[in-house]
């Protein structure tokens, strides 16, 4: 199994009770999933990608799909150190398509160290899997003609958080190094209009993939920048 190509790149565990039951236990059968792969001995798990992506386009035909995904994403990332080694080590943040359907997406989204993005919704139901780093996830409500906070998740290395087809968040990477992770949409990402919001003004407006690229290619210039400076001071 050959490791993606650079071209295919485009560039406060709390929650609030309502939210409870939509991000917190997938996180927590991950952690489950990830301690039975320790006590089993198994150590580092080969992850397969096309398997993998097979897996999705299976468990996506299940009645509860996103139920169904979110198993097979939390079976994965149990050994992040697997996904790691297959997906390689990020060096710049980006969008990579791993699969891409009429009914379901597969992303591999590297935020850059301390990389923020604006909220967002998706209008599908999303899965995603952490296999190296962290994000700090705020949730948030349409209030009135804006939005407002709602709650919070924040998920590292091996956890998984599922999110139902209204939801609305904003991502940001909270430490200084990449964040990798693998995320699954309900339908085609790309194809599907949705919302964000102006992150100093909360207005809303069309979700642009050319703003998101970059807001990508931005963040990677500030690491670089920043890595520059800090070798020029030594």
């Amino acid at each position: 199994m050959q490791k993606p190509t650079a071209e295919a790149w485009i560039d406060r565990r709390e929650v609030l009770a309502g939210l409870a039951s939509a991000l917190v236990p997938a996180a927590l059968r991950a952690q489950d999933a990830s301690d039975a792969a320790v006590s089993n001995g198994r150590g580092v798990s080969p992850f397969d990608l096309e398997r993998f992506i097979d897996d999705c386009r299976i468990a996506n035909r299940e009645a509860d799909a996103q139920r169904a995904v979110e198993d097979v994403v939390t079976r994965a990332i149990a050994s992040p150190s697997g996904v790691l080694e297959a997906l390689g080590p990020p060096q710049q943040a980006g969008i990579q398509t791993l699969h891409r359907s009429a009914g379901l997406t597969i992303l591999n989204i590297v935020w850059a160290p301390l990389m923020q993005l604006m909220p967002h919704e998706h209008r599908m139901w999303a899965v995603s899997g952490i296999y190296t780093g962290r994000e700090d996830n705020i949730l948030w409500r349409r209030a009135r003609n804006s939005i407002g906070a709602r709650g919070a998740v924040s998920f590292a290395s091996g956890e998984v958080v599922s999110m139902p087809d209204d939801a609305i968040h904003s991502v940001a990477n909270p430490i200084d190094r990449f964040t990798g992770a693998i995320h699954i949409y309900g339908g085609d990402f790309f194809a599907t209009p949705r919302s964000e919001w102006d992150p100093g003004t909360h207005e809303e407006q069309p979700w642009s993939l050319e703003k998101a690229q970059r807001i990508f290619a931005e963040s990677n210039a500030r690491f670089a920048g920043a890595t520059a400076g800090n070798c020029a001071r030594w």
